[in-house]
């Protein structure tokens, strides 16, 4: 008993730790969040059950306080009310006390009820996996010991605390607080890695921030979702249809007007829309502006680029200060910075008519196209091709 029925030795033992906490960190991304909190796809009965009942054993999580507790992030995120903002609460917080964030959260009366809507509510899951969730890592426990001997305590250890520490310490901490961003969303998520594997493809998270409802996290060619690749065997075993997935602006050249299907276009993909200016405007211009040729300026315009695509909301006073300066220094990098002030407000005119829309996002094509910023009226002719995408799903 000692070795247990499999009698493995300890890098063995490493392989099948690592194997059973990769089949967890899949339930929990394809499963838990891409289906059940965002629906992003379907997943087959059998298999969506096998996730559950998994999740059951590896991490005694309850699929609706799961759901409830990250649809409440979205909801509220960055504020008070964010369940695990390390904005809000400090990355330390929220790194080494994932778990106990998530318990407390998971207790509010109202959570479940507000924002758990549409998760699993049949007999087993109100007889077995909701009022009796700390039975599956016990029952874990028993089947780790039996397998493993004496060093299945240890691989049990590994399975628990695995999604406290990477799901909710490292995304819910280091994911809105350091790495990079492709999309401009309002919050602070960040993309930890290019390469999204060891989590899932959770790496990728202000990717996702920037389009919850996608069930395609990574979104540039050198971007890899290990989650996708899985949920595209799913589709060809046909366990699994996707539903929704982001898709880059679709163009036509020939289209020379800006029209009603232009304004929809571009508030669908207005993420794309800031990113490409971000990349046709900003960094042209500040690299213009900024002496590109010395090594001195070329940092300079690297910290020009990284201020003018923030909200000034989201910046500290020291980095206010900063993009002040940079714009006082440059008439013309001041009037790139308003101008994607003034394109955001076009679709933030959440009670304008399409007509009043229509007329803002004209207006705001004219005034670019007259700024005498070559980038800028580039940019602006540009919008007149968008027409909108064909949705999947």
């Amino acid at each position: 008993m000692i070795d247990g029925l499999l009698d493995l030795n300890p890098w063995q033992l490493v392989l099948v730790a690592l194997a059973l906490t990769h089949v967890t960190i899949v339930s929990v991304t394809v499963y838990l969040h891409r289906c059940q909190a965002h629906r992003a796809l379907d997943l087959h009965p059998v298999l969506a059950h096998f996730f559950r009942f998994w999740l059951w054993l590896t991490t005694g999580m309850v699929t609706s306080e799961w759901v409830g507790i990250h649809r409440r992030h979205h909801a509220r995120c960055e504020t008070p009310d964010d369940p695990h903002s390390p904005q809000v609460l400090g990355l330390s917080k929220v790194l080494w006390e994932g778990a106990e964030l998530y318990r407390a959260a998971s207790v509010q009366p109202d959570l479940v009820e507000r924002y758990a809507h549409g998760t699993p509510d049949d007999w087993i899951e109100r007889r077995l996996y909701k009022p009796f969730n700390f039975v599956g890592v016990g029952v874990m426990l028993v089947v780790d010991v039996a397998l493993f001997g004496v060093l299945g305590v240890a691989l049990w250890a590994v399975q628990m605390i695995w999604i406290p520490f990477f799901a909710a310490g490292v995304i819910n901490g280091v994911g809105h607080y350091w790495g990079y961003r492709n999309y401009e969303s309002p919050d602070a998520a960040t993309n930890i890695v290019p390469w999204g594997i060891l989590i899932g493809g959770e790496e990728l998270h202000n990717n996702h921030h920037a389009f919850p409802s996608s069930a395609k996290l990574s979104s540039r060619w050198w971007e890899f979702d290990v989650g996708w690749l899985y949920i595209r065997l799913f589709e060809l075993l046909r366990l699994a249809r996707v539903r929704r997935i982001a898709r880059a602006p679709e163009l036509d050249a020939a289209k020379a007007v800006i029209d009603m299907d232009t304004v929809k276009a571009v508030v669908v993909h207005r993420m794309h829309v800031l990113a490409n200016y971000a990349r046709d405007v900003i960094k042209p211009v500040a690299d213009a502006e900024l002496c590109h040729s010395e090594v001195a300026c070329r940092r300079m315009a690297r910290q020009a680029r990284r201020l003018l695509v923030r909200e000034v909301e989201s910046l500290d006073a020291g980095s206010r200060q900063r993009l002040q300066s940079i714009l006082e220094r440059s008439q013309v990098l001041a009037k790139v910075h308003r101008s994607r002030q003034q394109l955001k407000q076009v679709w933030e005119r959440t009670a304008s008519s399409q007509e009043a829309l229509l007329a803002a996002l004209q207006q705001w094509c004219r005034e670019a196209e007259g700024s005498g910023i070559k980038a800028l009226e580039d940019f602006a002719r540009s919008l007149r091709s968008y027409r909108p995408a064909i949705a999947v799903g």
